[in-house]
């Protein structure tokens, strides 16, 4: 072989190993890893309500209670809660004769007595203004809401427990309907009939 075939074959299979490299390196090159998926979830739009249920209501505090006012406390608020905002109840505070756990509704009088203070009974609800007992089994919302310690909303409880199971049979058929305890019923059993 002349020296021109052998510098050539030499040329040829350098070249060739370089393609070889530059080929090679391409195709083992790892692949640039795929940006991960993201799926951003949105809200589903809600429908707006037809009457907005207010969020707060307006409670009146007094009694043995170290700040009495108003307070403009959450839905679903209880006695003790509105004690609390008022800045706790007094030393001389009788919370044995208060139901700490009764739910409150908007523009209500919390009153918390003091030991040996009479409990002052309700104007717009006390017994003296009902002339006669209330039937629960015909009785309208207003006619159930005169009932101390019964609102429009516990009064349309009472309606609606009464159509979907029927009239009452005893007074105490009205224990039967969500939000009236035992505390609730001793306050209304004397104000309340089921007959004609």
């Amino acid at each position: 072989m002349s020296k021109r075939r052998i510098a050539q074959a030499v040329f040829l299979s350098i070249a060739g190993l370089v393609v070889f490299l530059v080929i090679y390196t391409i195709l083992k090159r790892p692949e640039p890893a795929a940006p991960p998926l993201v799926i951003t979830l949105q809200p589903r739009p809600t429908a707006e309500p037809a009457t907005p249920t207010p969020a707060t209501i307006s409670v009146y505090v007094s009694g043995a209670v170290y700040k009495p006012d108003v307070y403009v406390l959450p839905l679903n608020t209880i006695v003790k809660d509105a004690i609390t905002a008022a800045g706790g109840a007094t030393a001389d505070a009788d919370l044995d004769r208060i139901n700490l756990a009764s739910r409150l509704s908007d523009q209500m009088h919390v009153h918390v007595p003091r030991q040996g203070e009479a409990v002052p009974t309700p104007d717009k609800k006390s017994a003296a203004t009902l002339s006669a007992p209330i039937n629960i089994n015909t009785a309208t919302l207003e006619e159930l809401d005169k009932l101390p310690g019964i609102g429009p909303a516990t009064a349309q409880l009472i309606i609606d427990y009464r159509t979907k199971n029927g009239p009452f049979k005893t007074v105490e058929g009205i224990n039967d309907v969500p939000r009236i305890g035992d505390a609730l019923f001793a306050k209304i059993k004397d104000l309340i009939t089921v007959g004609p």
